[in-house]
């Protein structure tokens, strides 16, 4: 069978599985397809998700996993066994996981080994919804799963007549299992994943509504079985189980970071009065429900809807809550920064280098007591193991550049989330602009030294040169707003000298951002569509847009409004050629830009997600409306081909998310959404204060996708921005869409989006 066929298949069974939700009655959930994005791999990813199952922003996940122990492609789309049922956290399949341990039936013999226990499995038999995953395995054994937010409910139906057991595979690293048949238990930890702190541990437990005729421990390093035995400790250390024939049986699993007994205490508060999974199934469709109705979208396709609502389940997994509750209902959590309980929020899991564009200011509008606590956590964090996090998993790993805690925290503020004391963030940031942590290169400032004397981090010195001297413009411009914000002015000079530093590494002759090295020497033999050396995962045409705060000024280095918009033309017109550079070979990205076709449009990684939008800024922008729905139309599906690359932590599902909308974050820092073209003719924000804002696009359709007028409250608005507090306010924001651009709309200098050279005396 070809890659093609294989490809039209599994579209036909995507479209089967869209089709049956929705005919399905049970609310919005019925909408999201979990596979969305599963059909990835290393040479090419699709989003490089699994089927998730949980709640939203849970602690723990479960999902079926197809690759083996301690590999970061936990399911893909092609692989047609199924080893497993486990506990997840994992953001990508790059930073592969922690805290993981797995259940899989067995029949007929009892076989521990991961690889020789797969069963084969087909998606025709696959259900794989938030609130409830259900397989039929080609050997008579059905899974079913739905999620509590520190637990999961599991049935496994066994076929009658058969021998029945299952295996607890205690995973990569440290583990420990103690058996109790006359509770119908198994409790123990797990202790894999990266980096943790000395003596950290995720505890379980799992109770079971079946007696257990058989049991016995295991070794997944020797595949060795010692029966009878209840207890076991040590390196891959795992557990059996065996049943009366052909027996239902069901699990259910909670864990804690804490302790044993608040494992307990978190499966008898989540999970304690489900008799049955239907119970679990039906609360977790409720919770789904009512989270995914915070956004009523109307008028579309349904397929349109199909992919709306499962990029916003998507988007409402990151980050995820890591505090527990104690046995009086108050939150408190193990830090993995220091290793101590403490009282309070964590949340944990995710990358801010990719989240601070789209994820976090979708967060903000819609689950700001949540996010109020994220940003105050940031600063604990900092207390804790001395710096500000950049890319926790769950502890602290400093991955990719930039120093983004500062744009969460800004953003939080701007945007009248004041949950956190200013100054004590200022001298957080401050320190972390002006050291370099032991971890990644995002833990401190890499090259901070030479950033802070010649205004540029220079190339070849250090990696990526070009790229962090972008983003650390950025970063000090969100530290300056902040200053600004509460009139600091020690801050706002410190951070405000530095903020214009992407001038330094832009060069006039060529119209892009350049290497350049510590004697003012731009790189030799330049070519734009080189990827690597002085930029992140991308090129030149890809880093040239990253001035986030300053389009005005970004405007004038290229020449004014007219050969801005032509710059901005000619991504999507110059050939998608690819010259691997540092790289030294073709890298996903790179193979995913080329598959889309838009010319050097690269939307599957984060750096030129904003770019569509910048038409705003230059007087034209009736182009950002028809890039922004070519882009959705073009690049997303709910299909397990959904999107065009890595999805990282929930941030290209929330740019499909604001963007449907009509909406997106250019500058977070600000209170600024830039327009760019509703998909519906009508979407409902439901908002945590109670009010509802209505944007309505009439005479909306794949052809109309321009604006035409707009009206805010039922008065004309012509600005190409709308603000937070406008929102969170309540009202409607009308739109009149058109097949033919208004090139007389939204003209005025005063209907442009924010930059910081406008806005400073």
């Amino acid at each position: 069978m070809t890659v093609l066929k294989k490809l039209l298949a599994a579209g036909l069974i995507v479209g089967v599985f869209v089709r049956t939700a929705f005919s399905q009655p049970g609310g919005l959930v019925h909408y999201v397809n979990t596979l969305q994005g599963t059909n990835s791999a290393h040479e090419l990813t699709r989003g490089n998700t699994y089927p998730t199952t949980a709640l939203p922003f849970g602690m723990h996940t479960w999902t079926a996993q197809t690759g083996r122990n301690g590999d970061g492609w936990k399911y893909q789309y092609t692989k047609n066994t199924i080893r497993g049922f486990q506990q997840a956290h994992q953001c990508s399949s790059w930073t592969n996981d922690y805290a993981v341990f797995s259940l899989m039936p067995v029949v007929d013999n009892l076989v521990v080994n991961e690889q020789a226990r797969a069963a084969v499995f087909r998606h025709e038999k696959e259900v794989a919804l938030p609130h409830y995953y259900k397989v039929a395995l080609e050997n008579g054994i059905t899974t079913e799963m739905s999620p509590a937010e520190r637990g999961a409910h599991l049935r496994f139906r066994f076929p009658e007549g058969h021998k029945s057991f299952l295996v607890l595979d205690g995973y990569t690293g440290l583990s420990g299992v103690e058996i109790d048949p006359a509770a119908r238990k198994i409790t123990g930890y797990v202790n894999n994943g990266r980096g943790f702190q000395k003596g950290w541990k995720n505890y379980f437990v799992i109770r079971f509504d079946q007696p257990f005729t058989a049991y016995g421990t295991w070794d997944n390093r020797t595949d060795s079985i010692s029966a009878g035995t209840v207890k076991a400790e040590g390196a891959g250390r795992g557990a059996y189980l065996e049943f009366r024939a052909g027996v239902n049986v069901q699990a259910k699993v909670a864990s804690s970071y804490i302790s044993q007994e608040q494992a307990e205490r978190n499966l008898e508060r989540e999970l304690g009065a489900d008799r049955t999974l239907e119970q679990t199934k039906a609360r977790a469709a409720k919770i789904w429900n009512e989270h995914l109705s915070k956004v009523l979208v109307e008028g579309g396709s349904e397929a349109d809807k199909a992919t709306f609502y499962s990029c916003f389940f998507r988007a409402s997994l990151f980050s995820r809550k890591f505090y527990e509750l104690d046995k009086d209902g108050n939150p408190y959590y193990f830090s993995p920064y220091d290793g101590k309980v403490h009282k309070g929020y964590l949340f944990t899991d995710t990358g801010f280098w990719d989240t601070f564009r789209a994820q976090f200011p979708l967060n903000a509008l819609l689950h700001p007591t949540m996010h109020g606590r994220y940003v105050s956590a940031l600063l604990d964090a900092q207390e804790q193991c001395g710096w500000l996090p950049a890319w926790s998993f769950p502890n602290e790993q400093g991955s990719m550049i930039g120093n983004h805690a500062i744009s969460l925290l800004a953003d939080a503020w701007a945007k009248g989330l004041h949950t956190f004391d200013p100054l004590k963030a200022l001298k957080a940031y401050d320190h972390e602009a002006n050291h370099k942590g032991p971890w990644g290169p995002a833990n401190g400032r890499d090259g901070y030294k030479e950033y802070n004397e010649l205004g540029y981090v220079p190339y070849p010195r250090y990696r990526e040169a070009t790229a962090k001297t972008l983003e650390y413009a950025y970063d000090d411009f969100c530290g300056y707003y902040l200053a600004k914000a509460i009139g600091n002015r020690e801050y706002m000079d410190r951070f405000g000298a530095k903020m214009f530093n992407y001038q330094h590494v832009f060069d006039p002759s060529k119209g892009f951002m350049l290497g350049k090295d510590e004697q003012g020497n731009w790189i030799k033999n330049f070519d734009p569509t080189e990827w690597g050396g002085p930029y992140t995962e991308g090129n030149a045409w890809h880093w040239v847009w990253s001035v986030f705060h300053d389009i005005a000024g970004l405007k004038q280095l290229l020449g004014g409004d007219r050969l801005f918009t032509a710059k901005l033309d000619s991504v999507f017109s110059v050939p998608n050629t690819v010259k691997v550079g540092t790289y030294g070979g073709l890298i996903h990205e790179m193979t995913e830009m080329v598959m889309a076709d838009m010319g050097q449009y690269a939307h599957g990684n984060q750096p030129i997600q904003h770019m569509v939008y910048l038409y705003n800024y230059a007087n034209e922008p009736w182009k950002a409306q028809y890039h922004a729905r070519e882009v959705m139309k073009r690049l997303y599906s709910a299909s397990e081909n959904g999107y065009p690359g890595d999805e990282d932590q929930g941030q290209t599902s929330s740019w499909y998310v604001l963007s449907a909308l009509g909406l997106y974050s250019v500058t977070p820092g600000t209170n600024e959404y830039v327009i760019g073209s509703p998909l519906f003719k009508k979407a409902t924000i439901t908002l945590e204060n109670g009010k509802q804002f209505v944007i309505e696009a009439g005479n909306n359709s794949a052809k109309n996708v321009y604006i035409n007028r707009a009206l805010l409250n039922g008065k004309v608005y012509s600005k190409n921005f709308i603000t937070y507090q406008d929102i969170v306010k309540g009202g409607r924001l009308h739109f009149e869409m058109s097949a033919t651009p208004n090139k007389k709309r939204g003209l005025e200098p005063s209907d442009r989006p924010f930059s910081v050279s406008l806005a400073t005396p």
